[in-house]
C-alpha cells in the first residue's frame, strides 16, 4: 500500500481506482484522436485529401505532441495530475468539436496541431498517477494497464465513429466523440475526491518514497543525460513506427489492397487494439510478478527475465513485415495485431523501467520525454509513408523497413549500459 505523507496508508482498492480512472483518461484521448484515422477514407475522399497529404495530418498531431509532451509533463510535476488533466481534457474535447466544421486541408492541419498540443497532458498525467498511487511491485501490471487505455479507445473509436458516420455523417461523427470526454471529467473528480487519496496525488515525492530510483538531478531537462531515459527513448523512436501504421494507416492499407469499404473496416480495425492490450496487460503482469519477488532469491535471473521479455516483444514487434507476403484481410490483419501486442508489450515494460529508475519527482517530465519520442517517430514516419505509397503505389517497402528496425533496437535496450545504482 502507499502511504499518504500523514502515514496513513492508501487502501489497494482506492489505489487501484484512481489508476483504473486514469487509464480511462488515456481511452478518452485516443477517441477523439482517432476518429481521423477511422474515418480517413470518407474524410479524404470528401476533402480531396492525398496519400501523402494524410501523412502530414498524422504528423502534424504527432508534431504538436512532440513539443507539447515534455512541457505538459514539468507543469503537471508541479500542479498535479488531478486538476491538470481535468484542464486537459476540457481544452481538447473543444478542439475536437471544432473538427466538425473543418472546410479546407490548412484549417483541419491548423486542427491536429490544436488537438496535439491540448492532448499532450494526457500520457504524463496518468503515468504521474499511476506512480504515485501503486507501490513499486505493483507499477509494471500498473503501466501495462495504462496503455490499454489507448487501445481501448482506439478500438473503440473505430465502431463508434464509423457507425455515426453511416447514421450522420463524418461531421457528426468528430462532434458526438468529442462530447464523451466530458463524461470522464465527474468520474476522476469522485474518484479523486478522498483526502487521503488527494494527498497522495499532490504531495512532491522524494527519493526516499522509491529506495531503487536516482537521486534528484539538476534540473529536469537533465533528464535527457540519464541513461534509464536514453534507452527507454531509443527503443521508443524504433518500435513507434510500426504502431503507428498499425494505429493510424491499417484502414487506408486494407481499403486500398482488398478494396474493402468504409463500413467492411469496422470488422477488421478493432483486432490490433485487443492484441495491444493483450501485450501490454500480459507483459506487464508478468514483470511484476516478477517485481514482487518470484525471483527476487536470484537477481541475475530477474533481470534475465525482463530482457528476454522485451526480446521477445521486439520479435513480436517486427512481425508487420510480413504483412505483404499475405493475402487475405484477416492474415493482413493479424500480422498488424501481432505487431501491435509486441508493441504494448515493449511500451508497458520500458516505461515501468525507467519511471522507477527517475527521482519520484522528474516522473510526469520523463514520461512526457518518451511520449514526445513517440510523436519524433510518427511526424517522421507519417509523411514517409504516405510519400513512398504515392510514388510506388505499394505499401510492401514500407512495411519491410518498419518491421525491420523494431527487434534490433529490443536488443540494444538490453545491452545498453545501465549504472549499477540505480536498480
Amino acid at each position: 500500500m502507499q502511504a499518504t505523507s500523514s502515514g496513513a496508508p492508501l487502501s489497494a482498492r482506492k489505489a487501484w481506482t484512481v489508476a483504473i480512472v486514469a487509464t480511462l483518461v488515456m481511452s478518452v484521448s485516443y477517441i477523439d484522436r482517432q476518429a481521423l484515422a477511422a474515418l480517413a477514407p470518407t474524410v479524404c475522399k470528401a476533402l480531396v485529401i492525398s496519400d501523402t497529404q494524410y501523412g502530414w495530418l498524422v504528423a502534424s498531431f504527432s508534431f504538436a505532441y512532440l513539443l507539447g509532451a515534455p512541457l505538459a509533463g514539468a507543469l503537471l510535476d508541479r500542479v498535479g495530475a488531478r486538476r491538470g488533466l481535468v484542464m486537459a481534457v476540457l481544452a481538447w474535447s473543444a478542439v475536437a468539436a471544432s473538427h466538425a466544421l473543418v472546410p479546407t486541408f490548412g484549417v483541419f492541419v491548423a486542427l491536429r496541431v490544436g488537438l496535439g498540443l491540448t492532448e499532450a497532458p494526457s500520457f504524463p498525467g496518468a503515468a504521474q498517477s499511476m506512480r504515485r498511487v501503486l507501490p513499486r511491485e505493483h507499477r509494471s501490471a500498473g503501466f501495462g494497464m495504462l496503455f490499454t487505455g489507448s487501445s481501448v479507445g482506439g478500438m473503440l473509436a473505430v465502431p463508434l465513429v464509423i457507425a455515426l458516420n453511416h447514421w450522420m455523417g463524418w461531421r457528426v461523427a468528430f462532434l458526438l466523440t468529442a462530447a464523451i470526454g466530458l463524461s470522464w471529467i465527474p468520474v476522476w473528480l469522485v474518484a479523486t475526491s478522498d483526502p487521503h487519496i488527494k494527498d497522495v496525488l499532490a504531495r512532491m515525492p522524494s527519493a526516499e518514497d522509491d529506495p531503487t530510483a536516482t537521486r534528484e538531478p539538476a534540473s529536469r531537462w537533465s533528464l535527457l543525460a540519464s541513461p534509464a531515459v536514453l534507452r527507454a527513448v531509443m527503443l521508443v523512436c524504433f518500435s513507434a513506427p510500426a504502431l503507428m501504421f498499425g494505429i493510424n494507416w491499417s484502414s487506408k492499407y486494407l481499403a486500398h489492397e482488398f478494396a474493402l469499404s468504409q463500413d467492411a473496416l469496422a470488422r477488421y480495425l478493432w483486432v490490433p487494439m485487443v492484441l495491444f492490450d493483450l501485450g501490454a496487460v500480459g507483459f506487464g503482469a508478468i514483470a511484476s510478478r516478477i517485481d514482487a519477488g518470484v525471483l527476487r532469491a536470484n537477481p541475475a535471473a530477474e533481470r534475465r527475465s525482463h530482457v528476454l521479455l522485451i526480446v521477445i516483444g521486439g520479435v513480436l514487434g517486427g512481425t508487420i513485415a510480413a504483412v505483404p507476403l499475405v493475402h487475405s484481410p484477416w492474415l493482413a490483419t493479424g500480422l498488424i495485431s501481432t505487431t501491435m501486442a509486441g508493441g504494448g508489450a515493449l511500451f508497458a515494460l520500458l516505461t515501468a523501467d525507467m519511471l522507477a529508475r527517475v527521482h519520484p519527482s522528474h516522473v510526469s517530465t520523463a514520461a512526457g520525454l518518451t511520449a514526445s519520442a513517440q510523436s519524433l517517430a510518427y511526424v517522421v514516419a507519417g509523411p514517409l509513408v504516405g510519400r513512398a505509397f504515392d510514388a510506388a503505389h505499394s505499401y510492401s517497402g514500407v512495411l519491410l523497413v518498419l518491421g525491420a528496425i523494431v527487434p534490433p533496437a529490443a536488443l540494444a535496450w538490453c545491452v545498453w549500459p545501465m549504472p549499477r545504482s540505480t536498480k
